[in-house]
């Protein structure tokens, strides 16, 4: 099945004391480039992140954003500044010896000085933060996916349509081709009668002018190659595989032969029948740009 380069997931959830979302868009790009927004004290992750995506994507401008909160108190770790702990007991207990006051200087009084406290968020386990973080990635990922899985089904509904229309107008040509040469022959031979004015005609000459006039707008060989086109494209979108970069491809070498029948057409209806092929050409084109 196709896959779109358009899609977006999103995917959060608490995990130990961490509240973890990430989020994933996309949009069209010729190549595969990831934009990566994670905590700046998190920036390991952004490695294991893009390693991760590129299991699943494979082009596409990809932006993701991971936002890690702490849910509580609990990972976080106080430190003592001892040394200005150690100034405010020595100030009080100067105080106390120089109005002689009794030397209660205890933990909960020195408590109060708050400042000498620090609240510190305390240092992650990698491997262990990068297990939460993926459990998250996983589900935002696997929403991003289907998303471009079901905008893809529906590209690829559209492609196959308008290849079953482009097959019906090249056996049009294909059938009309005899017709176009017969039609040549008789008018050949209608002008010829009103040139001789009633003399004999030289059936042999007229029959080589005919067959070098068929051979001169013969398209038989590009409707061939344009079925084998045809049959190639839904193979590739068959195939599971990325198939952007090729039908990009494909579509250069349908439309060439294309040209080449244009450059042939001798008559009205074959001309008209190859604008509607350049037409549909067009609009594959275009649905091929949103294609991974």
């Amino acid at each position: 099945m196709l896959k779109s380069m358009t899609g977006y997931g999103r995917n959060e959830a608490v995990i130990g004391t961490k509240k973890i979302m990430v989020e994933i868009k996309s949009v069209n790009h010729r190549f595969t480039d990831y934009n990566i927004k994670v905590p700046r004290q998190y920036g390991f992750l952004e490695d294991r992140m893009r390693v991760k995506l590129s299991k699943s994507v494979a082009r596409g401008k990809i932006d993701v954003f991971v936002v890690i909160e702490s849910c509580g108190e609990a990972d976080k770790v106080v430190t003592v500044n001892e040394e200005l702990a150690a100034n405010y007991i020595e100030a009080l207990r100067g105080i106390s010896e120089k109005f002689g006051l009794q030397d209660d200087v205890t933990t909960s009084v020195i408590a109060r000085f708050v400042d000498i406290f620090r609240a510190e968020p305390k240092r992650d386990n990698e491997e262990e933060l990068w297990q939460a973080v993926g459990e998250v990635a996983d589900g935002a990922i696997e929403a991003f996916c289907s998303m471009r899985e079901r905008e893809g089904g529906r590209i690829e509904e559209d492609l196959r349509s308008r290849i079953n229309y482009m097959r019906s107008l090249a056996a049009d040509i294909d059938a009309r081709a005899p017709q176009i040469v017969a039609e040549y022959r008789e008018k050949l031979y209608a002008k010829i009668n009103e040139l001789l004015d009633g003399r004999d005609i030289d059936d042999a000459r007229v029959l080589t002018e005919v067959a070098l006039y068929a051979d001169k707008v013969a398209t038989n060989e590009e409707v061939v190659r344009l079925a084998s086109h045809y049959d190639e494209f839904i193979g590739i979108i068959e195939s599971g595989e990325p198939a952007g970069r090729r039908l990009d491809f494909l579509i250069q070498e349908i439309n060439r032969e294309v040209n080449t029948i244009g450059s042939k057409a001798s008559d009205l209806d074959t001309a008209k029948i190859v604008v509607t092929l350049k037409g549909e050409i067009e609009k594959l084109r275009e649905q091929i740009q949103n294609i991974e």
